[in-house]
């Protein structure tokens, strides 16, 4: 699997040890992937292109204990459930999924049935997180072939560790830039104080139109033409249709109203790579805290009256952070594309990996690298 290091790129910024958002202690990653059948599409039998991405933001240990967190919306064509009452409460305490658009029930009804499991005797009152990107160009979307057990099996999955990137999980049957995309992550090291702390970053990259595309400063799309097909097809007449999921993890100590701060920054590392946003695009964005375990524990039932007390890094101290995010939304878009390998799905439909030898030459031409 190439990365965008491994490939030289100049990117900024320092990063953890494995360059992923799983670098912020006690985050855990699954995936499950679904991909079967070729040829035209018949609904409800396929192909199939498609999977699940389950997030423990504080593993199997922490289920029961809430995350300060936020979030944002660029562009609301999508769908991130449980975040009306996550902006409510500037609270996270279930796992968050990432599937295809039409997935979304039999997620939510599997992360309900995997957290019953995990958790006996805990409240039956639940909104799980569960967010969405098409991919129907590759996949047959409507067929109904994520089911709650694939939910569950990625959530039972999710380990720290190295994360699978490209054609996996919920990002198999993605696109991005008119390239293969799917799963990509970064993270970055923040130094406060005597303290060192984590940004890790998360994407399902399913967005942008070819000519936009760029890499470090580089204009490669618009270098980079040809084989283009969906948008030489006219494939529903919008070049850059689709959707892109950021998670924003970090350890350090933040107030909800700070993670909501950290997830607006999510757009300017996307737009590091081109994009603008484009209105047929869903782009919704999760950031949360794993600092101050225990401290927010004002669900339901009430317990006894008292206090909740949270540390966190002074508003004049934030800026960091918010550059970290930057850096590491965009290093994980590039690593999301470099990842991905040539698919082909419904109706013979072929989404071409980005040519790592031709950006390494235009890059090189460039004087980047």
């Amino acid at each position: 699997m190439t990365r965008a290091r491994a490939l030289g790129l100049p990117l900024p910024g320092d990063t953890g040890p494995l360059n992923a958002i799983t670098d912020v202690p006690g985050v855990e990653v699954g995936t499950v992937t679904l991909v079967s059948g070729d040829g035209p599409l018949r609904p409800g039998e396929g192909p199939v292109r498609t999977g699940v991405t389950a997030l423990l933001p504080r593993g199997r240990t922490g289920l029961r204990d809430a995350c300060a967190a936020g979030v944002h919306s660029l562009n609301g064509n999508g769908e991130m459930t449980g975040s009306h009452w996550l902006a409510e409460t500037g609270a996270l305490n279930t796992p968050v999924l990432i599937t295809n658009t039409h997935a979304v029930g039999a997620c939510h009804r599997g992360a309900i049935e995997w957290m019953l499991r995990e958790c006996p005797g805990s409240q039956d009152w639940m909104l799980p997180v569960v967010a969405e990107t098409w991919d129907g160009y590759l996949n047959d979307i409507g067929g109904a072939h994520v089911r709650p057990e694939h939910a569950v099996q990625a959530l039972d999955a999710a380990r720290g560790g190295p994360v699978e990137e490209g054609n996996a999980g919920g990002g198999t049957g993605m696109n991005c830039y008119g390239f293969k995309g799917g799963n990509g992550t970064s993270s970055r090291v923040v130094r406060y104080g005597g303290d060192a702390y984590t940004v890790g970053a998360f994407v399902q990259a399913n967005f942008g139109s070819r000519k936009d595309l760029t890499v470090c400063g580089v204009p490669a799309g618009a270098a980079l033409p040809d084989d283009n097909p969906m948008e030489d097809t006219d494939w529903l007449g919008l070049a850059g249709a689709g959707s892109v999921i950021a998670v924003v993890a970090t350890d350090a100590p933040l107030i909800p109203g700070q993670c909501t701060a950290l997830a607006r920054r999510v757009p300017l590392g996307l737009a590091r790579t081109g994009t603008y946003g484009q209105h047929s695009s869903g782009d919704i964005f999760l950031a949360f805290s794993t600092a101050n375990p225990g401290a927010l524990t004002g669900g339901f039932p009430a317990g006894e009256e008292g206090y909740e007390t949270l540390r966190f890094v002074p508003w004049n101290r934030i800026d960091p952070f918010f550059e970290a995010v930057v850096q590491a939304v965009e290093e994980a878009v590039l690593n999301a594309l470099l990842a991905a390998r040539t698919m082909v799905g419904r109706d013979g439909h072929r989404s071409p990996a980005l040519p790592h030898d031709r950006l390494r030459d235009l890059l090189a031409a460039r004087g980047v690298l």
